[in-house]
């Protein structure tokens, strides 16, 4: 009777101790909230860099936090300041072409002039083209809408932006200078055998450099090569479109040709037949055959996701994260798969 008194009294002891828990940790979270993108971010860039560090460590002979210090000055150099660069030109045409949308109603009606010219030069033939509308100007209105929603919030918000960039650095450096450590720790804390809590952090990073490295990178290069070309052939607002370009590049068998085509079209119907034939060989070399060269290389070994599955993470991502979900979706979807992984593999050896 007294053991079991004993034991009931453990059990009570145990799930008291869970209910604090529990609202420790949810107490941390909402104190560590505001800086959980910083953190992440953080994170992810100190994997993607880390051969960066280790190449750091032997230049400075072993000494981490000048390695650690070398190895953000490199994120800062690669990353950082173009993406800044990028977001305040982004920024900067997307307002321009917002107000010459509102001012302009039928400027920008690329649908309907191809439509009048195939009516004009097929009518007969195509009789379904008078019953067919686009409201072009409608949905790029609100696509801008929605970006200078965000990017208008990072603009008018620079200290909160300035205090997350701290936390960024600070969490970066030690990311870098106590990898190691910080990795033996979560493996402890992880309620599983070390071997799978070491499964699924290796999982998890090299699903990061595959995807992360593979996947987006290339759509990245696609989009400044479609950005180049714009410029080249006078496509105005060249990197905005350049953005959607590389958000494109994501969507299996079609990619850039979703923004290439309607460029081509508007120099065509814009009488520059010249810079539309320029453009088209340009997109077909430049921008379609560097996922032929390029890929092998940046994606190695790794989780080769499908693109679909990539493209619905960073679409889902910037839907539920905002414009940092193109990074987001993609590292949820590689811990889902890196935790797939570590579950068929404890699966099977309970079956055997």
């Amino acid at each position: 009777m007294e053991e079991k008194n004993n034991m009931n009294h453990q059990k009570l002891e145990l799930y008291f101790l869970l209910i604090f828990i529990f609202t420790a940790f949810s107490l941390v979270f909402f104190i560590f909230k505001p800086f959980l993108y910083a953190l992440i971010l953080a994170i992810v860039f100190s994997v993607i860099f880390n051969p960066v560090y280790k190449k750091a460590l032997i230049v400075t002979r072993g000494k981490n936090g000048l390695a650690a210090l070398l190895s953000i000055i490199s994120v800062l150099a690669v990353v950082i300041l173009p993406v800044a660069f990028l977001s305040v030109q982004i920024f900067n045409e997307a307002t321009w072409l917002f107000s010459f949308i509102k001012q302009n109603e039928n400027a920008i009606n690329l649908p309907n002039t191809i439509k009048n010219y195939l009516q004009n030069t097929f009518g007969f033939s195509l009789p379904l083209l008078k019953d067919f509308s686009f409201d072009f100007n409608k949905y790029l209105g609100q696509g801008l809408s929605w970006l200078l929603q965000y990017l208008g919030f990072i603009f008018t918000n620079i200290t909160k932006i300035l205090i997350s960039f701290f936390i960024f650095l600070i969490a970066i450096y030690y990311s870098f200078k106590d990898g190691q450590k910080l990795k033996k720790a979560v493996i402890d804390l992880i309620p599983l055998r070390n071997i799978y809590g070491e499964m699924i952090l290796d999982k998890l990073s090299l699903a990061i450099n595959s995807i992360i490295k593979g996947n987006l990178m290339i759509a990245i290069i696609q989009g400044v090569l479609t950005a180049i070309g714009f410029i080249i052939f006078g496509v105005p607002n060249a990197t905005l479109w350049g953005t959607v370009a590389a958000i494109t590049a994501l969507i299996p068998g079609i990619g850039t040709s979703l923004v290439l085509i309607p460029a081509i079209l508007y120099l065509f119907f814009t009488k520059e037949l010249f810079f539309a034939a320029g453009l088209l060989i340009w997109g077909i070399t430049a921008v379609g055959l560097i996922d032929n060269f390029l890929g092998p290389k940046l994606v190695g070994r790794g989780m080769n996701l499908h693109s679909f599955f990539v493209l619905l993470s960073v679409l889902g991502g910037i839907s539920f994260f905002g414009p940092l979900g193109f990074l987001f979706g993609p590292l949820a979807l590689c811990l889902l798969f890196a935790l797939f992984e570590v579950y068929f593999s404890i699966y099977k050896e309970y079956e055997n």
